[in-house]
């Protein structure tokens, strides 16, 4: 349970209709089989104990008898187990003498509570009554017990787990019991369900569950019941799904077992802190809680963690995405070039990664305001570090695409800059890189006024969050389309516009892709780049998996390390993964003051760093916190 990930399970054991004493065997083997791997949080089907399809059974004394012994049975054999299980029976209220649908919730060996169901179909009419939102005291197993729509249950060992409960159709009701559940603290709503199959079902499931999960930021179990269920007039298909925050974590159809994964509640609570949709001045006082202990442990995860968060692994997502964001970004860029009546847009074009992405969106937006691409004016400007190839791919890719284009040789200009600030050329330091980035964004905003245009900015988000760039050099523009795009994205962006363009721009396009990523500032060794930029600041994939844990969702240092070492292995040990962490940490700190002033952009993803409405940080914060957590890793 460290890290806040816990192991949750929906099991659906195959059982026999009416008996209850076979039935509780098979779930208590399930909660055995759930122990062994680990799981803390089990949800069992609707009426398990007797079969969801008894039918006028349901009136039979010696049936409801049975079901209450055999949940003693599963009392008595858990007592020992450190798991909460949720589990359907039938129950019978104490003064009324009406029967309830009802979720028992149980861990080591205690019965927690009572949940009834509220919402039933017009067939369990028959048999059952609705539950209610006050409390209904009930005898069973020998004790009196609370039965109730609005009771909680809260884990002291683990803060951030609290768990609801709602059954069935109750999802399916215009306002389900979660939706209240879940503005009442719950992290994770658990569902013992009985729905039988039919085409189409099991999508329709599958979306309400995902959107429920997504709507409320919560975790979603659901346990549907299977094989030994009346067949006479459906067929249940034993649909077991996890769902965490809209993605379907886990699933299993047409098979008993568990369905095993694990949510990360601590993560849902962060999303929740952001959120103002869970305000605890809403709150409903009349919601009570009961707690339960689980011993801590490391969880094994099984969960898939992608090895690049910003990239969707299925491709025909990817492409979508591409072109979604390539829209959008281009949308803002129209938008200030028409309100800013700029004649011409320049781009300084260096035959990289992120100037070929800028030129991109800049192209569609010109395509978008029905202009020709001659209102664009590509500028490569060569100096010291600068390489044949990436000066000859700037120029193919300018006069494949239209754009006007321009060379200007800077080397002269910052020759006589450094003589004037008394700047050895043999001095390759940081004053000598950043010399030429500043002289190249002066030439790029001097060219801009003397033809009434505006300069278009590269930089992007992963560089932005390592503070790479010459602050008020290649740092401004006077729009960024890029920046919040991360590294690893801009990659298959220009992929995917290979992919769709002309065969002679794609060719250059993938040549661009082939090029080492450099800033191009010293000198090249026998022509070939000798500074490459993922040999100074890391791996950029590690970066981007720090970046999106770390603003997204606000890990921390330690979280997102175990995480990055299951999902890097075999590719990078752990101390490497160690050690560009701290350099993320460190440098993201360091480098707010260039994130403080930066230009306009728009947002394409759910990460962003503008400090208008991203993230909001000031510029002399200490990283101590961080980097003494990455120190004890």
């Amino acid at each position: 349970m460290r890290d806040g990930f816990i192991k949750v399970a929906a099991g659906t054991p195959e059982i026999r209709v009416a008996d209850c004493a076979y039935n509780a065997q098979q779930c208590i083997g399930l909660i055995g089989q759930a122990r062994e791997q680990g799981v803390k949080v089990l949800c069992l089907p609707e009426l398990v104990l007797t079969g969801a399809t008894c039918g006028d059974l349901f009136f039979q004394d010696t049936l409801l008898d049975g079901a209450e012994r055999a949940l003693e049975q599963v009392l008595e054999a858990t007592a020992e187990v450190d798991i909460l299980v949720v589990l359907g029976l039938p129950v019978r209220g104490k003064w009324s003498g009406k029967l309830y649908n009802c979720a028992a919730v149980i861990c080591q060996g205690s019965i927690l509570g009572l949940v009834p169901k509220t919402h039933l179909t017009q067939t369990e009419g028959r048999w059952f009554v609705p539950g209610e939102a006050g409390d209904v005291a009930v005898t069973l197993c020998g004790e009196s017990e609370t039965m109730s729509t609005i009771g909680t249950f809260g884990c002291s060992t683990v803060p951030n787990l609290v768990v609801g409960v709602e059954i069935g159709e109750d999802l399916w009701a215009p306002v389900p019991p979660s939706t209240a559940l879940a503005q009442a603290g719950t992290t994770l709503i658990l569902n013992p369900s009985a729905c039988f199959e039919m085409v189409t079902g099991a999508n329709y499931r599958r979306r309400l569950i995902a959107g429920q999960s997504a709507r409320l930021v919560c975790g979603y179990v659901s346990a549907n019941a299977g094989e030994g269920e009346s067949t006479t007039d459906f067929v249940f298909g034993g649909h077991n799904l996890i769902a965490e925050n809209g993605t379907i974590l886990a699933e299993r159809r047409f098979a008993t077992g568990l369905t095993v994964s694990e949510i990360d509640v601590d993560k849902l609570a962060g999303e929740r802190r952001r959120s103002a949709d869970f305000d605890p001045a809403r709150i409903a006082k009349e919601y009570w809680r009961a707690g339960f202990m689980l011993d801590g442990e490391n969880t094994v995860l099984t969960r898939p963690v992608p090895v690049n968060p910003f990239v969707p692994a299925d491709k025909s997502e990817l492409e979508g995405r591409c072109q979604e964001m390539l829209t959008i970004a281009a949308l803002g860029l129209k938008k200030r070039l028409a309100h800013a009546h700029a004649k011409t847009a320049v781009v300084g074009l260096s035959g990289g990664l992120d100037s070929t992405l800028a030129l991109l969106i800049t192209a569609r937006a010109m395509a978008m305001l029905d202009r020709p691409m001659t209102d664009i004016l590509s500028i490569t400007m060569p100096c010291f570090g600068t390489t044949s190839r990436t000066k000859s791919n700037a120029q193919l890719l300018a006069e494949r695409i239209g754009t006007s284009f321009d060379t200007i040789d800077i080397g002269d200009a910052v020759k006589v800059h450094f003589k004037d600030i008394g700047q050895s050329m043999d001095d390759l330091s940081v004053t000598f890189e950043n010399g030429q980035a500043r002289e190249r964004t002066q030439v790029l905003m001097d060219v801009a006024n003397r033809l009434g245009g505006m300069v278009i900015g590269t930089g992007d988000l992963s560089e932005l969050a390592l503070g790479w760039a010459t602050y008020n050099g290649d740092h401004m523009s006077m729009y960024g389309v890029n920046a919040a795009i991360p590294k690893t994205l801009v990659r298959h962006l220009v992929r995917y516009k290979a992919g769709v363009s002309s065969p002679k721009v794609a060719a250059v396009l993938l040549d661009i892709l082939d090029t080492p990523v450099s800033p191009e500032l010293l000198p090249p060794v026998d022509g070939v780049i000798a500074q490459k930029t993922e040999e100074l600041v890391g791996p950029y994939e590690l970066h981007d998996f720090f970046l999106y844990y770390a603003l997204r969702y606000g890990f921390a240092p330690g979280k997102i390390y175990r995480m990055a070492c299951r999902t890097f292995a075999g590719t990078f040990d752990t101390a490497t993964i160690k050690k560009w962490l701290s350099t993320f940490f460190r440098r993201f700190f360091q480098q707010q003051f260039k994130r403080s002033c930066l230009p306009d952009g728009p947002k394409v993803g759910s990460v962003g760093l503008s400090p208008r409405g991203d993230f909001h940080m000031p510029s002399d914060a200490s990283a101590r916190l961080w980097l003494e957590e990455i120190e004890t890793l």
